[in-house]
């Protein structure tokens, strides 16, 4: 019986690590509401965390580029609304707002970006519905 009673003891340590690592792993990832918005967010769009200098310059390129591509003068008023998704780098989802002949428009704009390639490119821009 002593065998039996070791067997026992090792494989009740066992099932009760194996709860213990269980509970923590719900509790680190069930746990936290960003955590699964993270985690639901892999290549799909999410609001932009990066300090406001950043998502302004991005904005700021996203016009320049469209007046170059399209030989305009529009004129960069704000970002409105920033959203990042991970591709191949990240693709910038922007809304913003610029000055057009005095009156100022909203736009929506897409803009990728591989900064270990130093690669940014404009990959659309156009006025947004109802503006």
């Amino acid at each position: 019986m002593r065998p039996k009673n070791k067997n026992n003891k090792a494989l009740y340590f066992i099932l009760i690590l194996a709860a213990i690592l269980l509970i923590c792993a719900i509790r680190f990832w069930a746990g936290s509401p960003e955590r699964l918005t993270e985690m639901s967010a892999l290549g799909g769009l999410r609001n932009m965390a990066g300090n406001r200098a950043e998502i302004e310059s991005i904005g700021r390129f996203a016009v320049q580029q469209h007046n170059n591509n399209q030989n305009t003068f529009l004129e960069f008023a704000r970002v409105v609304e920033a959203k990042e998704q991970v591709v191949a780098g990240k693709m910038y989802h922007l809304t913003l707002e610029a000055v057009d002949g005095g009156k100022k428009k909203i736009y929506e704009a897409k803009v990728w970006e591989k900064p270990w390639m130093n690669f940014k490119q404009l990959q659309e821009f156009k006025q947004a519905h109802g503006n």
